[in-house]
């Protein structure tokens, strides 16, 4: 992989990128279409992986520096999390705090938190602990998990996390409330209205401001 993304990298492209990203981590300053055709061809002629593999995928490419590398790992799992079971929770875990932004907290949330609580129901109890945690990126994943579930959205604890977290100061989980409110919305519109005038006085201005930003 670094012997097809390193010959394609624009350090003036990189330097924007990384400014735009608080500077979380290098880039190469490869646009994401030519990075997804470069990934293409890195993994043409290979299996579907198990397991153990999207695990490996994932760590080694959270080792580099440059946050391609991250991103490459963030398609390989949307694409294959079907192949990793509730064991893959922890490595999940430290994909969501280290070198944590919402560049790739947010595509794990929805596209492997979702999915893997989705074929597992008993992590959802895993979730709840989530949306407790201190560290606002686990607790941001905790609450954007059910973003892509539509009607089966547990809503109990889609509004639950959202009543926990909303005194929370931060920007991010405040955002995250009212976007994952606004998601529902499209499934059930009168019950986040109902929602959000009952616990008006409790959400942030931000989390109802996003929330009825559609209705």
């Amino acid at each position: 992989m670094t012997e097809a993304y390193a010959p394609a990298a624009d350090p003036v492209r990189a330097e924007g990128a990384a400014a735009y990203m608080k500077h979380i981590a290098p880039f190469l300053g490869i646009p994401t279409p030519r990075r997804r055709a470069l990934s293409k061809a890195v993994l043409a002629g290979t299996g579907r992986p198990d397991e153990r593999d999207c695990t490996a995928v994932a760590l080694r490419c959270w080792e580099l520096p440059e946050r391609e590398y991250q991103y490459f790992a963030v398609d390989y799992l949307r694409r294959y999390v079907a192949s990793c079971s509730s064991g893959f929770l922890p490595v999940l875990h430290h994909l969501v705090t280290a070198d944590a932004w919402w560049d790739t907290v947010d595509l794990l949330a929805a596209h492997v938190a979702g999915p893997l609580v989705a074929a597992d129901p008993a992590l959802a109890r895993e979730m709840d602990r989530w949306a407790e945690d201190e560290n606002l990126w686990v607790a941001r994943t905790a609450l954007l998990h059910q973003l892509r579930y539509k009607e089966a959205t547990d809503t109990d604890r889609l509004f639950g996390y959202c009543l926990r977290r909303a005194d929370h100061p931060d920007f991010f989980i405040r955002k995250a409330i009212g976007w994952a409110l606004r998601e529902y919305a499209k499934t059930d519109p009168t019950a986040v209205r109902d929602f959000v005038e009952g616990a008006r006085t409790r959400l942030s201005p931000l989390s109802v401001r996003e929330a009825l930003k559609n209705l």
